[in-house]
């Protein structure tokens, strides 16, 4: 069963890649973004004021303003960028594996910005990963026609809005229940996505039948069926397994992309992901490291101990109440 449910969620959470993909064919990015947070804004916001009023006693409008900065971040920002550069011609793939070294990159930075410690397999993890972007981006790009090369610049900045929102969420002290938190990003992207499409005049739908097909493809599998699943797993198995899973996005919507769209997906595009595997699993065990020195540390200083914090995935993810981690992050 827990095989079933991994392979499940890998599946749904990827396909937010692939729902990019088609819906490009028939409407702007602003567009599908549009349509596809207002309906489920809506129906959270009823959701929340019928049976979620208790959540949000409690909480502050500093809180719940922070939680909107970080929803634009991991949100609004990542899915803006990802859709932008799918519909410029940018493979899933390649969109897949700039999204995942978000945590590799999140990771080391937080070395010199939260004075944690990093370790060195960590450091040899984040290199490994992004030589292994460096290859898979090289390989789209030259097998991909049409492409203006300043398009693969604009994944990384989805990247870096994730990143951001990881260092303003580990800064947070105010426990936010997951339920008001993914209220809160749903409805600010809602928000911004509607009022940057009413303003390009992007609104209206388009009237084909493949634009809802690819807005309920998004909806289904990649919210409810990514994030549903991502819940399920994380109670059942643990955040370790659950973040194992997420760095096998990448592969999956390389070889989905390729089946479903006929993207690239050579010799040159397998080592890529393959040395960004490894670097995955280096950062994995060097983690172990990092919180041994970390005792070590406080042992000797009598201070609390110095770690690396949890990382963003590619979609909104609150850790629940009970587990004392709190993540949040963009839904692809």
């Amino acid at each position: 069963m827990n095989a079933l449910l991994s392979i499940a969620f890998v599946l749904s959470w990827s396909s937010g890649f692939i729902g990019a993909k088609l819906g490009a064919g028939s409407a702007s990015a602003v567009t599908i973004l549009m349509w596809r947070f207002l309906p489920l804004a809506v129906i959270l916001v009823v959701v929340a004021a019928v049976l979620g009023r208790a959540s949000w006693r409690g909480l502050t409008g500093r809180d719940l303003a922070r939680q909107a900065v970080i929803g634009t971040l991991s949100q609004s920002g990542y899915l803006l960028t990802v859709y932008y550069a799918i519909q410029l011609g940018v493979s899933s793939g390649t969109t897949a594996l700039i999204d995942g070294v978000q945590p590799l990159v999140a990771g080391a930075l937080a070395g010199p910005l939260l004075r944690q410690y990093v370790s060195r397999r960590q450091w040899l993890g984040l290199v490994l990963g992004v030589s292994g972007v460096l290859i898979v981006t090289m390989a789209d790009a030259t097998a991909a026609t049409g492409v203006a090369a300043w398009a693969y610049l604009i994944p990384f900045l989805g990247m870096l809005s994730l990143v951001a929102a990881t260092f303003l969420e580990s800064r947070s002290r105010t426990p936010v229940p997951p339920s008001v938190a993914l209220t809160v990003h749903c409805g600010t992207s809602a928000v911004l996505f509607t009022a940057f499409a009413l303003s390009t005049g992007a609104a209206a739908p388009p009237a084909e039948a493949g634009f809802w097909a690819a807005i309920g493809w998004l909806v289904v599998l990649s919210t409810f069926g990514g994030y549903g699943l991502y819940w399920m797993i994380l109670r059942r198995s643990g955040v370790t397994k659950v973040n194992t899973l997420m760095f096998l996005m990448a592969p999956v919507t390389a070889v989905w992309g390729a089946f479903m769209f006929g993207e690239p997906f050579g010799a040159q595009t397998a080592i890529g992901l393959v040395v960004g595997l490894v670097a995955v699993v280096i950062v994995h065990r060097g983690g172990g490291a990092s919180r041994t020195r970390a005792v070590r540390r406080r042992s000797k200083t009598g201070g609390s101990p110095q770690q690396v914090p949890h990382t963003l995935p590619a979609c909104p993810a609150p850790k629940p109440p009970d587990s004392g981690h709190r993540l949040s992050g963009g839904c692809p």
